[in-house]
């Protein structure tokens, strides 16, 4: 989708998708003539196997002799690869098409001198623009483009490997002398949406390995070593000897043989994976809940002793997850010089209590100098309390000082009651138009 430049100017970008060609089909309908004299099942006879295809093929050839001019043949299927559709020739891409993660775009730009005069000077940029980063894919700043004649152009080929999915901009701009000295400037923008080719689905697993060592004077035959998870967990274990894993909870072996682990330092090795029991045990892994289960051991010494123990609680890897997260929902498509703008936002709330009231402001130690985003209105909006595990939208009202692309950074919320200050959102680059 392109954006038309305001104002009048002499040149004009535009942008064609460079992709391979497809093959068109055309399903015919041809026929082949053994279908119009015997049935399907005929070939079962070897003699009809062995005689008719010849015949066949004799009358097929007569009936497609050159000299004749009535097209008799022209619903005969003369190869058997005739009845895929298939013309032998290619097809070019009609439309802009859909562009895929892991793709590489690739795009044909002509810039377009539709003025009755030679325009000079002209320094040409394009770039690839997405929600996290900007590219920079064409810049003639050093070496200008010398003219275009009128009716002239100027054609280049562009290339960007997609790694993000979401919206994309591809941005062409111009500064050019028009045919009178006056220096213009031209901005084009060209939008496209990146999809994603392919869904993943992922649950959430962990796998614990168990290394039981023997440390006494005399092989242990373990009779049992099970692992009773946590409760928001559920528990496999897996065997090397097995196709399929097999759930402890299921029938018992009657039979079982013991395990043996020899003396001084023998090791036997058990691993089981785990799952949360439930989507709603994902909402419990926060900080200080990382208890994994723990394991019920049973073995005996070679003259039959029995013996037991449990071992404590097992810990996996400390979760870390923020308290508060602030994100970007949506901002407008089109944002003007000095006019204000509302970006949607959400806050959400990780933790298992209530958290707030909420001041989110603007941060004014900009690393990059004076901020030219600003907020239009009161400097500090207070949000009430978000309850655990809950989430709240809020929209703040912004203002751009400055033309081009600049950055929306240093967006901050501090809670009140706790006297605490979260990390700002990540900068957000947009881009500022003219009226």
């Amino acid at each position: 989708m392109s954006t038309a430049p305001q104002g009048t100017h002499s040149l004009a970008f535009r942008v064609m998708r460079l992709c391979k060609p497809s093959f068109p089909v055309d399903p015919p309908f041809r026929i082949d003539l053994a279908d119009l004299f015997v049935g399907e099942d005929i070939f079962d006879d070897p003699l009809a196997a062995a005689n008719l295809p010849p015949l066949l093929s004799t009358q097929l050839s007569k009936s497609m002799d050159s000299s004749d001019l009535t097209y008799g043949s022209r619903f005969i299927l003369q190869h058997p690869s005739d009845a895929m559709g298939f013309s032998g020739l290619l097809l070019l891409p009609q439309s802009f098409g859909t562009i895929y993660l892991g793709e590489t775009f690739c795009s044909y730009i002509s810039i377009n001198n539709n003025s009755n005069f030679e325009v000079r000077d002209i320094i040409i940029r394009a770039e690839i623009q997405t929600e996290r980063q900007r590219i920079l894919l064409l810049d003639t700043t050093k070496s200008p483009v010398e003219s275009i004649r009128a009716s002239g152009r100027y054609d280049f080929i562009v290339e960007h490997d997609v790694k993000e999915l979401g919206a994309h901009t591809l941005v062409c701009t111009a500064l050019y002398n028009d045919s009178d000295g006056e220096r213009k400037y031209l901005p084009q923008f060209f939008k496209f949406v990146a999809a994603n080719p392919l869904s993943v689905r992922t649950k959430e697993i962990t796998y614990l390995e168990a290394c039981i060592e023997n440390h006494t004077k005399t092989n242990l035959y373990m009779d049992q070593v099970e692992f009773e998870p946590a409760p928001h967990w559920s528990a496999t274990g897996l065997k090397a000897h097995e196709l399929h894993p097999a759930d402890n909870s299921s029938t018992v072996e009657v039979f079982k043989p013991p395990i043996l682990i020899r003396s001084g330092g023998g090791i036997h090795n058990h691993l089981y994976q785990l799952k949360l029991a439930s989507p709603e045990s994902a909402q419990m892994k926060v900080e200080g809940t990382n208890i994994l289960g723990k394991l019920q051991m049973t073995w005996r010494t070679n003259l039959g002793e029995l013996g037991r123990l449990q071992t404590q609680q097992i810990l996996g890897t400390p979760i870390s997850r923020k308290e508060i997260e602030l994100q970007i929902l949506e901002i407008p498509s089109q944002i003007n010089l000095d006019k204000s703008f509302s970006v949607h936002l959400n806050l959400t709330n990780h933790a298992d209590r209530e958290l707030g009231p909420f001041e989110v402001w603007l941060s004014q130690d900009s690393v990059h100098g004076k901020k030219n985003v600003m907020i239009n209105g009161l400097q500090t909006m207070v949000l009430p309390q978000v309850g655990a595990f809950g989430s709240s939208d809020f929209h703040l009202n912004l203002i751009a000082t400055k033309l081009g692309v600049q950055k929306i950074s240093g967006i901050t919320v501090s809670d009140t009651r706790e006297k605490k200050t979260f990390d700002p959102l990540p900068d957000v680059e947009i881009f500022v138009e003219s009226d």
